[in-house]
């Protein structure tokens, strides 16, 4: 009895485990759509904003402004896109696993790494690494982001930047392909000059002529470019967060089911053990009294 009553238990709570964790997928279902539309609205502009940004940086005018000016990378920037909570597979982890390889690569180079943080798991992380500069931390921006939540990071980014207190910025984000291909990479932001950046030029300026000047035109232009970059990596991530997370409460859901019926199955199982050992001892008992 005491076995059949442990097994109703455990069943009972599994039970509730699966509508909650159901509960969270069709929730990420429906927040996930709206992402994945808001990231492919804009995701070509992304991709002609960056190329032209890359143009620009390959310019010989251009590269004396003090946003595209290369310089020996001694201490680099990195901007990590994670989540405020977990339950979402492996999202929050792949991204920061690309962070930490590229930490310890920079520590192999001897180039100081400095980090601002978008969401908390990514502060967590980071505030455990020893010799990382912690910059700043800001939560994730919700489901509904505005361009005023990254103007303090692009503002800080671009001071940064200016003042030579880093030499190279990189954002570390997961892009999202589909529903179940999510993919965490790097790109770098300042200076645009990578080789990666490079390919997605299609052609060269043979002849550039700015109006009203280089420093007003490259001031005014690039923040727009580099504001589109932090803009597409936060959308990426977000439709990311919401589709890797409605596969783990899939997943979760469909597991619960399986322990379910495991636990359905012992509990049959068992009661019709306590009903053959019952009817033994009525049979024993009759027989004895038949005596």
């Amino acid at each position: 009895m005491g076995s059949t009553i442990a097994l109703k238990r455990r069943i009972s709570s599994v039970k509730n485990t699966r509508q909650i964790t159901k509960a969270m997928e069709l929730v990420s279902a429906s927040k996930m759509r709206k992402a994945q539309e808001n990231a492919k609205r804009s995701r070509e502009y992304q991709e002609l904003a960056y190329s032209l940004l890359a143009r620009l940086s390959n310019i010989d005018e251009v590269k004396r402004h003090p946003l595209f000016e290369e310089r020996k990378i001694k201490n680099k920037l990195y901007i990590s896109i994670t989540s405020n909570s977990g339950l979402a597979g492996a999202y929050n982890a792949n991204s920061l696993k690309i962070l930490a390889h590229s930490i310890i690569d920079d520590t192999s180079k001897n180039i100081s790494s400095s980090v601002i943080t978008i969401g908390k798991k990514g502060a967590q992380f980071v505030g455990r690494l020893k010799g990382v500069n912690l910059i700043a931390v800001y939560p994730a921006f919700g489901d509904n982001p505005t361009p005023n939540d990254i103007r303090p990071i692009l503002n800080t980014i671009i001071s940064e930047y200016r003042e030579k207190k880093v030499d190279e910025i990189v954002i570390v984000f997961t892009e999202y392909v589909s529903n179940l291909v999510q993919t965490a990479q790097s790109l770098s932001l300042l200076p645009a000059s990578t080789e990666e950046a490079k390919s997605r030029i299609d052609y060269k300026y043979d002849f550039t002529n700015f109006e009203p000047s280089t420093e007003e035109v490259i001031d005014s232009v690039a923040e727009r470019l580099l504001e589109v970059q932090l803009w597409q990596s936060l959308l990426e991530s977000l439709a990311s967060e919401h589709s890797m997370r409605m596969m783990a409460m899939k997943n979760a859901s469909d597991n619960a089911g399986d322990i379910i019926e495991d636990l359905t199955l012992e509990f049959n199982t068992a009661r019709q053990a306590g009903i053959t050992r019952e009817l033994a001892e009525i049979s024993g008992g009759v027989e004895a009294l038949k005596d």
